[in-house]
């Protein structure tokens, strides 16, 4: 294969790998890719002297090997942080799904109980995509609606309307904080039924 036709390859290897890359992170795959991830690198090993190539050929050679250079740096970052889960506020804005600790997971599952809410135990979800979720939207609404009945409130909402609400809601927040998903809390405070909603 000429070197022009094993670099149109190499540069579209590396797009490959972005889109799985981002797939990863973003939840849709539960392997990096490392196989695609391999080819890359062998590509880039094999022209890496550039003797073979002419100024051309080593202009677009380089040009592939810093954008690789830069993609590999920020990927490094996000495993780091999806291994360990999120150390800072900042960390959220990498747009990386499932990085939670196993000890979150465990806090999670023991504060989304099915259980009446009460001061002390209040019902926690989150979700980013809230037509996705439909589960835990409906788990919320009846957390809310029970909070709301053992405050002695009355609850206008009915699931539709708070569905649409939610919806809402959460697409503002991740616009706003470009976070990936929106946490929601209801929770007894004084006597009250309060529903919180929170980036993550």
């Amino acid at each position: 294969m000429a070197i022009d036709d094993e670099l149109s390859v190499l540069e579209d290897q590396l797009r490959r790998l972005k889109v799985e890359y981002d797939m990863y992170f973003g939840g849709g795959s539960k392997k990096p890719p490392a196989e695609i991830e391999w080819k890359v690198k062998t590509l880039l090993k094999k022209y890496s002297d550039g003797h073979r190539m002419n100024y051309a050929q080593r202009f677009r050679y380089t040009t592939i090997q810093q954008r690789y250079a830069l993609y590999n740096a920020l990927w490094q970052q996000k495993l780091i942080i999806k291994e360990e889960g999120y150390r800072r506020p900042q960390d959220a804005v990498l747009g990386i799904q499932g990085l939670r600790t196993d000890e979150e997971h465990e806090a999670q599952r023991a504060l989304s109980h099915h259980g009446p809410v009460t001061e002390d135990r209040p019902f926690i979800t989150s979700f980013s995509d809230v037509n996705a979720d439909q589960k835990q939207v409906e788990s919320l609404f009846q957390a809310l609606t029970e909070a709301r009945k053992k405050a002695g409130e009355n609850n206008p909402a009915n699931l539709d309307s708070f569905k649409k609400f939610v919806q809402q809601k959460t697409a503002q927040l991740r616009k706003e904080y470009g976070c990936t998903a929106v946490e929601y809390t209801v929770e007894m405070r004084n006597g009250q039924a309060k529903l919180k909603a929170k980036p993550k």
